[in-house]
């Protein structure tokens, strides 16, 4: 079953505050410059996710499994547990 788009906000929300300073993770963040911010801002209801946005969400996530040579598909609940997944599939 696909991550659903809850888990999606709080998982790019997770990333975008806790690692936008991490150089690892510098050149993502900046290529997602609106899905990440879209993502928090979604998480903490300062808006609604209409159409556009959950594209930009949806694509940031997508993302996010390809850097990470995770499933599209498959279900996450946490950034921790993306880490955890593309950990063991090295």
């Amino acid at each position: 079953m696909p991550t659903n788009f809850s888990n999606k906000v709080a998982i790019l929300a997770d990333l975008w505050i806790n690692y936008r300073q991490d150089k690892e993770f510098a050149d993502f963040i900046e290529y997602n410059d609106l899905g990440l911010p879209l993502a928090y801002f979604i998480n903490t209801e300062l808006v609604k996710p209409e159409d556009q946005a959950v594209m930009y969400v949806e694509e940031t996530f997508n993302i996010l499994c390809t850097a990470l040579n995770l499933d599209i598909e498959g279900e996450y609940e946490t950034l921790n547990d993306m880490f955890d997944k593309a950990g063991q599939e090295e």
